[in-house]
């Protein structure tokens, strides 16, 4: 897989020139010309990426599907996710682009704490669509990083990194208020959930259900699916996963006389001890002592 290493290499195949500072930059989209290049076809950057489209229209492929993209959206990647690009049919049109490599975190609290910003882990399709004045709020900021990447001195790092994370946290309440305002569209991705997992324990069960299992039946990716269901129900993927495999363990132990270990393996589990460890954390008593008290 070909690989973007550093920021002066993808300036140049923006047709940009070498950057101001080596591990970061603010790229302005409305001046860059994408060069043919073979690389497009198949990479991965080495850097963390926040894009702010505006009126830019094409195609990405993200994992194992391709994505439109269009005007006033506002979408991450992480290093090291594959990604293409269709340069055939693709305008730039304007927006911005800031580029951090992980480097320029070390020695600072968000190179630990940027791993709790779960959209980096979002697919091109689940982007932040901005109102006015977010974009507004975040091009300002981007303008701030800009101008200080411009001379550069012992307080340049923390001054950026401290603008870095003040988008990020701007970003997590817009993510926010997008699944909350979203509502009429979320509600039906919530009931497609809850049947999902209906309809996993009322089949021929085929190992434990997975968050990755799921989100992939959503065509969602699992931390966005996780954050949507934080937002309107207090619990990720996993807590209602759990909280459904112990109705159903109740069920079994309330209505049926299959072992425990039967019960486990009904549900998924390879090893009825993670079975028992999982219960007696959920409900304070073992799967036996929870059968006798109702017998």
């Amino acid at each position: 897989m070909n690989a973007i290493n550093s920021i002066s290499e993808f300036h140049r195949l923006l047709s940009l020139t070498e950057p101001r500072h080596p591990l970061v930059s603010v790229i302005n989209l409305a001046e860059s010309v994408f060069l043919e290049d073979e690389i497009w076809k198949g990479f991965v950057n080495r850097f963390y990426c926040v894009a702010l489209k505006r009126e830019a229209k094409g195609k990405i492929r993200y994992g194992q599907q391709h994505y439109d993209y269009d005007k006033g959206v506002l979408s991450f990647t992480a290093p090291n996710q594959v990604q293409q690009l269709d340069l055939q049919n693709m305008e730039c049109g304007s927006g911005y682009l800031l580029i951090f490599h992980p480097d320029f975190l070390l020695q600072h609290t968000l190179a630990n704490s940027i791993h709790h910003y779960s959209f980096f882990d979002y697919a091109v399709n689940e982007a932040l669509h901005l109102s006015v004045e977010e974009e507004d709020d975040l091009i300002t900021i981007l303008h701030k990083i800009d101008k200080e990447c411009q001379h550069i001195d012992k307080h340049t790092q923390e001054i950026i990194l401290t603008q870095i994370e003040s988008l990020l946290k701007y970003s997590n309440r817009f993510y926010e208020r997008q699944f909350l305002t979203r509502k009429n569209n979320n509600s039906a991705l919530l009931t497609r959930f809850e049947q999902l997992i209906d309809d996993y324990f009322n089949s021929d069960v085929q190992g434990l259900l997975t968050v990755q299992y799921i989100a992939a039946q959503m065509n969602l990716s699992p931390n966005y699916l996780s954050d949507l269901l934080r937002v309107h129900t207090g619990q990720n993927t996993q807590q209602h996963i759990h909280e459904k495999l112990i109705a159903k363990a109740k069920e079994k132990l309330t209505t049926t006389s299959l072992s425990v270990s039967e019960i486990a393996y009904a549900l998924g589990f390879e090893h009825a001890q993670s079975f028992s460890t999982l219960f007696k954390k959920k409900t304070n008593l073992s799967p036996l002592e929870f059968r006798q008290a109702f017998n």
